[in-house]
Order: structure tokens, then sequence, then C-alpha cells
């Protein structure tokens, strides 16, 4: 049974979450103070956070980016602000999804199943380590390593790295990515993926891996396994 940690301070809507996502066999624990998220995270070890922008005192984004700086548990913002940039810095901070209220819950349901599929069940493939451009991947424990150092990568972000290598030198469309990672592109903004490869890119940077992912424009991207360029 997977654990979720709700932070949400509108109670109504956190009773209704709980109740429905509780018929689905999660367990589903609040946050009883908004001053002490982290502890209550620390005491709960969730399997997925599901977190609200607008919260008292600190705003989910403070909170998100607490999180990150000790786990890389999946996280699942919900908000009623409709503004592009609260997306984009969601996923900027290591958020996994962006649900819009008011929402359907079938469209909450599905994003929480494909994300803990992705995350707690891809990586069970019998090959957990492999070799890309100097640099050892090692897909249980999502660590990228080289001569220049070891990062740590977000389950997307592992992921997204993952398919371009299993296709390197090819172009694997957005399309595809889009459907490997969140399973029906209907519920998901052509930025959210364009967010999550620019993170990746950004990270693979601090060791000198960055610029081998390439964009093609109108097309996708590409891992590449030499420095050259692929038109």
């Amino acid at each position: 049974m997977f654990k979720i940690l709700l932070i949400e301070d509108d109670r109504a809507l956190f009773q209704e979450i709980k109740e429905r996502l509780s018929g689905w066999s999660y367990e589903v624990y609040g946050t009883p103070n908004f001053d002490q998220v982290m502890q209550q995270f620390t005491a709960v070890k969730p399997d997925l956070v599901l977190i609200d922008i607008q919260l008292p005192k600190y705003d989910g984004f403070h909170w998100c980016r607490m999180i990150r700086s000790h786990s890389i548990v999946p996280i699942l913002f919900l908000s009623s602000r409709d503004h592009p940039m609260d997306m984009v810095m969601a996923m900027q901070l290591g958020a996994d999804d962006f649900v819009q209220k008011p929402f359907h819950f079938d469209v909450l349901v599905a994003k929480i199943q494909a994300i803990l599929r992705r995350v707690y069940n891809y990586n069970t493939e019998a090959i957990q380590l492999r070799t890309w451009c100097g640099a050892t991947i090692d897909f249980e424990r999502n660590l990228v390593t080289n001569e220049a150092g070891t990062i740590e990568l977000s389950k997307n972000e592992i992921f997204i790295l993952k398919k371009l290598i299993e296709q390197k030198n090819k172009i694997v469309s957005r399309e595809d990515l889009i459907k490997s990672l969140w399973e029906d592109e209907r519920f998901v903004s052509d930025n959210t993926l364009t967010v999550n490869v620019n993170r990746l890119r950004k990270r693979l940077d601090e060791i000198g891996l960055g610029h081998f992912i390439e964009t093609k424009v109108g097309q996708g991207y590409i891992a590449l396994e030499e420095e050259s360029s692929y038109d």
C-alpha cells in the first residue's frame, strides 16, 4: 500500500481527496501543523507528496524545495492558480507533475497511478547499470558518475535519460517521451516535458554531459554517444 502525504490547508478538499484515495487503497496522511511539514514528511516517509501552492506561512514552492534537498520522492502539485509560471516554477524546483484546480478526480488518480508505476516499477528491469559518454548510469539509485563527479537525478530526469540513451544517436519524439512518462498525453502540458528535459540537461552540465542531449526542433530529443552534431 502506497503512502501519500497530502499538504493541503482546505480541510474540506483534504477530506474529499483522502476519502477518495483511500478507496483506491492509498494511505493518505495530512499535515497537522503547517510550520512542521518536514517533520511530518520524515515521520510518514511517503511514497508520493501532493502539495498545494497556497499554504499558511510558507507556500508549496518552499516545501518542495525543502523536500527536494532531502529526497527524490515524487511530488505532484495541486493549485487553483492558473498562471503558467506556477507550473514552470514547480517543475524547475523538482516537481513531477502539476494538476490545476478544479480537477476531475479521475485525472488526479490517473496521474498518481502513472507516477507510482513509473517511479517504483520501471527500475526493476534486469539492466541497472549502463555506460554512456564515459559515464556510468545507475538506474536503481538514479546516479550518473564520471571523472567530474556524481550527480543524483530525479525520477523524471533518470527516466528521460534512460529513454534517450536506449535509442542513442536517434531522435526520440516528444510524443513518445510524453506517453512513456505520463501515459496519457491529454492530461499533460507540452511545456512540462520541455521543463523536465531542460532540468535534466542542467544537471548533466554539472559533470560536463549536458551538451550530449540535443533538441531537434519540431521533432524531439537525441542523446549523442559522441560529441558531434546530428541533423
